[in-house]
Protein backbone atom coordinates (compact mmCIF):
# COMPACT_ATOMS: atom_id res chain seq x y z
CA UNK A 1 0.00 0.00 0.00
CA UNK A 2 1.34 3.44 -0.89
CA UNK A 3 0.44 6.18 1.62
CA UNK A 4 1.76 9.11 -0.32
CA UNK A 5 3.93 9.39 -3.37
CA UNK A 6 6.90 8.42 -1.22
CA UNK A 7 5.66 6.32 1.75
CA UNK A 8 4.90 2.64 1.27
CA UNK A 9 3.44 0.11 3.71
CA UNK A 10 4.81 -3.38 3.18
CA UNK A 11 5.37 -6.65 5.03
CA UNK A 12 8.43 -6.59 7.26
CA UNK A 13 11.40 -8.63 6.16
CA UNK A 14 13.37 -10.14 9.07
CA UNK A 15 16.79 -9.70 7.43
CA UNK A 16 16.14 -6.26 5.98
CA UNK A 17 14.06 -4.61 8.73
CA UNK A 18 14.87 -6.17 12.11
CA UNK A 19 17.75 -3.86 13.04
CA UNK A 20 15.79 -0.69 12.21
CA UNK A 21 12.68 -1.91 14.04
CA UNK A 22 14.86 -2.63 17.08
CA UNK A 23 16.29 0.93 16.87
CA UNK A 24 12.81 2.46 16.65
CA UNK A 25 11.62 0.43 19.65
CA UNK A 26 14.67 0.81 21.94
CA UNK A 27 13.91 4.33 23.28
CA UNK A 28 10.44 3.19 24.44
CA UNK A 29 12.09 0.43 26.44
CA UNK A 30 15.11 2.37 27.74
CA UNK A 31 13.65 5.71 28.76
CA UNK A 32 9.85 5.55 28.98
CA UNK A 33 7.21 3.42 30.66
CA UNK A 34 5.48 2.86 27.29
CA UNK A 35 6.87 -0.66 26.95
CA UNK A 36 7.03 -2.96 29.94
CA UNK A 37 10.15 -4.62 28.56
CA UNK A 38 13.23 -3.54 30.48
CA UNK A 39 15.96 -4.59 28.05
CA UNK A 40 15.60 -3.59 24.39
CA UNK A 41 15.51 -6.61 22.09
CA UNK A 42 18.35 -6.78 19.59
CA UNK A 43 18.05 -7.27 15.83
CA UNK A 44 18.16 -11.07 16.13
CA UNK A 45 15.23 -11.06 18.56
CA UNK A 46 13.32 -8.65 16.33
CA UNK A 47 13.92 -10.93 13.34
CA UNK A 48 12.49 -13.82 15.37
CA UNK A 49 9.42 -11.74 16.28
CA UNK A 50 8.87 -10.65 12.68
CA UNK A 51 8.97 -14.28 11.52
CA UNK A 52 6.71 -15.49 14.34
CA UNK A 53 3.99 -12.83 13.96
CA UNK A 54 4.12 -12.85 10.15
CA UNK A 55 3.49 -16.60 10.05
CA UNK A 56 -0.01 -16.30 11.53
CA UNK A 57 -0.90 -12.61 11.68
CA UNK A 58 0.87 -9.55 10.24
CA UNK A 59 4.01 -7.47 10.76
CA UNK A 60 4.20 -4.37 8.56
CA UNK A 61 6.63 -1.49 8.10
CA UNK A 62 6.19 2.00 6.68
CA UNK A 63 9.06 2.92 4.39
CA UNK A 64 10.13 6.09 2.59
CA UNK A 65 13.12 6.20 0.24
CA UNK A 66 14.40 2.94 1.71
CA UNK A 67 14.12 4.15 5.33
CA UNK A 68 11.77 2.40 7.76
CA UNK A 69 9.69 5.04 9.56
CA UNK A 70 7.66 2.76 11.81
CA UNK A 71 6.08 -0.64 12.21
CA UNK A 72 2.84 -2.24 13.33
CA UNK A 73 1.97 -5.84 14.01
CA UNK A 74 -0.71 -8.13 15.32
CA UNK A 75 -0.33 -11.30 17.34
CA UNK A 76 -2.51 -13.66 19.37
CA UNK A 77 -4.52 -11.95 22.08
CA UNK A 78 -4.37 -15.02 24.32
CA UNK A 79 -3.55 -18.70 23.97
CA UNK A 80 -6.99 -20.25 24.56
CA UNK A 81 -8.78 -21.43 21.36
CA UNK A 82 -11.87 -19.30 22.03
CA UNK A 83 -9.66 -16.23 21.42
CA UNK A 84 -8.58 -17.35 17.92
CA UNK A 85 -10.54 -14.52 16.24
CA UNK A 86 -9.00 -11.79 18.42
CA UNK A 87 -5.63 -10.09 18.04
CA UNK A 88 -3.44 -7.77 20.04
CA UNK A 89 -1.98 -4.89 18.05
CA UNK A 90 1.10 -2.79 18.59
CA UNK A 91 2.59 0.16 16.73
CA UNK A 92 5.77 2.21 16.97
CA UNK A 93 6.78 5.18 14.83
CA UNK A 94 10.33 6.55 14.73
CA UNK A 95 11.19 9.72 16.62
CA UNK A 96 10.65 12.67 14.33
CA UNK A 97 8.05 10.81 12.24
CA UNK A 98 5.09 11.02 14.64
CA UNK A 99 2.17 13.21 13.64
CA UNK A 100 2.77 12.75 9.91
CA UNK A 101 0.15 10.05 9.28
CA UNK A 102 2.59 7.13 9.37
CA UNK A 103 0.81 5.44 12.29
CA UNK A 104 -2.64 5.87 10.74
CA UNK A 105 -1.42 4.44 7.44
CA UNK A 106 0.22 1.46 9.15
CA UNK A 107 -2.89 0.69 11.17
CA UNK A 108 -5.26 1.13 8.20
CA UNK A 109 -3.29 -1.43 6.18
CA UNK A 110 -2.87 -3.75 9.16
CA UNK A 111 -6.61 -3.79 9.87
CA UNK A 112 -7.47 -4.40 6.21
CA UNK A 113 -5.14 -7.41 6.14
CA UNK A 114 -6.47 -8.75 9.45
CA UNK A 115 -10.06 -8.49 8.17
CA UNK A 116 -9.09 -10.43 5.05
CA UNK A 117 -7.67 -13.16 7.29
CA UNK A 118 -10.97 -13.44 9.20
CA UNK A 119 -10.05 -11.79 12.50
CA UNK A 120 -12.92 -10.06 14.30
CA UNK A 121 -11.56 -8.08 17.28
CA UNK A 122 -8.38 -6.06 17.84
CA UNK A 123 -7.21 -5.09 21.32
CA UNK A 124 -4.51 -2.58 22.22
CA UNK A 125 -2.94 -2.13 25.65
CA UNK A 126 -1.56 1.34 26.37
CA UNK A 127 0.58 2.30 29.35
CA UNK A 128 -1.05 5.36 30.94
CA UNK A 129 -0.73 8.23 30.50
CA UNK A 130 -0.01 8.26 26.77
CA UNK A 131 -2.21 10.85 25.04
CA UNK A 132 -0.54 10.40 21.62
CA UNK A 133 -1.21 6.66 21.53
CA UNK A 134 -4.73 7.08 22.88
CA UNK A 135 -5.40 9.71 20.22
CA UNK A 136 -4.16 7.46 17.44
CA UNK A 137 -6.14 4.44 18.61
CA UNK A 138 -9.36 6.37 19.12
CA UNK A 139 -8.96 8.08 15.72
CA UNK A 140 -8.83 4.59 14.21
CA UNK A 141 -12.09 3.57 15.91
CA UNK A 142 -10.82 1.88 19.08
CA UNK A 143 -13.00 2.35 22.16
CA UNK A 144 -11.76 2.26 25.76
CA UNK A 145 -12.84 -0.89 27.60
CA UNK A 146 -11.03 -0.71 30.93
CA UNK A 147 -7.73 -0.55 32.73
CA UNK A 148 -5.51 -2.59 34.97
CA UNK A 149 -4.42 -0.31 37.81
CA UNK A 150 -0.85 -0.28 39.11
CA UNK A 151 -0.12 -3.45 37.12
CA UNK A 152 3.55 -2.84 36.33
CA UNK A 153 6.60 -1.14 37.82
CA UNK A 154 8.63 0.91 35.34
CA UNK A 155 10.50 4.22 35.41
CA UNK A 156 10.34 4.50 39.21
CA UNK A 157 6.60 4.08 39.51
CA UNK A 158 3.58 1.81 39.35
CA UNK A 159 1.89 2.04 35.96
CA UNK A 160 -1.66 1.54 34.76
CA UNK A 161 -2.41 -0.13 31.44
CA UNK A 162 -5.58 0.87 29.64
CA UNK A 163 -7.21 -1.35 27.05
CA UNK A 164 -8.93 -0.29 23.85
CA UNK A 165 -10.91 -2.52 21.51
CA UNK A 166 -11.81 -2.31 17.81
CA UNK A 167 -14.36 -4.42 15.96
CA UNK A 168 -12.65 -5.39 12.72
CA UNK A 169 -15.82 -6.84 11.20
CA UNK A 170 -19.25 -8.10 12.26
CA UNK A 171 -19.16 -11.12 14.51
CA UNK A 172 -21.89 -13.01 12.64
CA UNK A 173 -24.00 -15.92 13.83
CA UNK A 174 -22.75 -19.44 14.39
CA UNK A 175 -19.21 -20.72 14.51
CA UNK A 176 -16.98 -18.58 12.29
CA UNK A 177 -14.43 -20.07 9.96
CA UNK A 178 -10.96 -20.04 11.51
CA UNK A 179 -8.70 -17.15 10.51
CA UNK A 180 -6.43 -17.96 7.59
CA UNK A 181 -2.67 -17.45 7.56
CA UNK A 182 -1.31 -14.50 5.60
CA UNK A 183 -0.93 -15.05 1.89
CA UNK A 184 2.47 -15.20 0.14
CA UNK A 185 2.51 -11.41 -0.36
CA UNK A 186 1.09 -10.65 3.08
Amino acid sequence: MTVSSTITIRPADPERDAATCAEIYAPSVESTPISFETVPPDAAEFARRIMKYSATHQFLVAEEDGEVLGYAYACRWAERPAYDWSVETSIYVAAGQQGKGVGRALYAELFERLRAQGFRIAVAGITLPNPASIGLHESMGFEPIGALRNIGWKEDGWRDVGFWQLSLQPLGDGTPDPPVPPGPTA
